[in-house]
């Protein structure tokens, strides 16, 4: 363990932003994590997993902690489930791949979501019809504070859209460190009637489908509309879909005929955020080096050395944008720094 200066935290940010981290250290163990807090007990700390849902703006000046904690392992099983704990520092879509490999049902929707573990329950990560706390039983994560291991059980979590515990009060808190997930081993219960998924099944001709056809059909779904972070830089979804009252949204249909909308509760409804932004022309508009890209209009791109102040300034244009149009505030999903 050797806390570095002046690191290009380049590699370590999807959107491929280069900025410097002044102090860095990557741990693989909880004893040096906790050893490092220890350390730098009650100064600044910035915590990175796989970099998958940040956008840097600027140079980072407090520590920076890379949580590379690896390893899987099944913790109790019944006739037809198993639990898994995988620790926060393995890739999420490599460990999706391990559970199909070995006939684990339940996550094969979430195939080909960038990032790592770690980070799956602070955003209760979701796609397809299916979110994390579907199969979230619990996590381990360290008290910035105590510095001991919590556990923190679904209901602990008060999971919502995108949304958790470690986005509101416990906030800046806690760091964690694995992830319990209870899968099926047999019986598996599908989930189809999302997005194409039924419909690229049917163009494949199958109609009793595993959950490895699933995940082929999400990632090849996946990889038609959503850039490979290896080759242009981006987060994923870099807005979250607004929900806006049932009042609201029948005052706008009327100037919005054709304005998409999903029931959440008896009062209010979701709209896309992506219609959003295509409406109001950002789909597929460049600003020099970065933009929002042609296919997902909700997926901000960096196409190579902008800077991320340039984009912070791209998606608050079209915050704005946005309400002034629609009077709908979009939040942002990706974390700023």
């Amino acid at each position: 363990m050797l806390i570095e200066n002046d690191i290009s935290l380049e590699s370590y940010n999807t959107f491929g932003i280069n900025v410097l981290a002044k102090r860095f250290v990557s741990v693989n163990t909880i004893d040096e994590l906790i050893a490092v807090l220890k350390l730098k007990k009650n100064s600044k700390i910035v915590v990175l997993g796989g970099g998958s849902n940040i956008l840097l703006t600027e140079d980072v000046k407090a520590l920076v902690i890379h949580i590379n904690l690896k390893g899987k392992e099944i913790v109790s099983k019944t006739a037809s489930t198993v639990t898994v704990k995988v620790k926060a520092g393995e890739n999420w879509h490599d460990f999706v791949l391990w559970c199909l490999q070995y006939d684990y049902g339940g996550l094969e929707n979430l195939s080909l979501i960038p990032g790592n573990v770690g980070t799956s329950p602070i955003q209760n990560i979701g796609a397809y019809g299916v979110e994390l706390k579907d199969h979230f039983v619990s996590c381990e994560a360290i008290n910035l504070e105590t510095l001991a291991l919590e556990t923190f059980s679904n209901k602990d979590c008060n999971f919502g859209y995108r949304n958790s515990i470690f986005k509101q009060e416990a906030k800046g808190k806690y760091i964690i460190t694995s992830v319990n997930l209870k899968l099926s081993s047999k019986n598996h219960i599908l989930r189809t009637n999302y997005g194409s998924i039924q419909e690229e099944l049917n163009l494949m001709g199958i109609d009793k489908p595993t959950i490895q056809n699933i995940a082929n059909v999400v990632i090849k779904i996946r990889e038609s509309k959503l850039p490979n972070p290896k080759e242009i830089g981006n987060s994923g979804s870099f807005f979250k879909n607004p929900i806006i009252s049932k009042t609201q949204f029948k005052s706008l249909e009327k100037k919005f005929p054709d304005m998409p909308n999903y029931e959440v509760s008896q009062e209010k409804v979701k709209i896309p955020a992506g219609w959003l932004i295509e409406k109001v022309g950002f789909k597929g508009k460049t600003f020099n080096n970065y933009g929002v890209h042609k296919k997902q209009a909700l997926v901000l791109v960096n196409y190579g050395g902008a800077k991320g102040e340039d984009i912070l300034k791209l998606a608050k244009l079209i915050q704005e944008t946005i309400y002034r149009i629609f009077a709908i505030s979009i939040e942002t999903e990706v974390n700023l720094l």
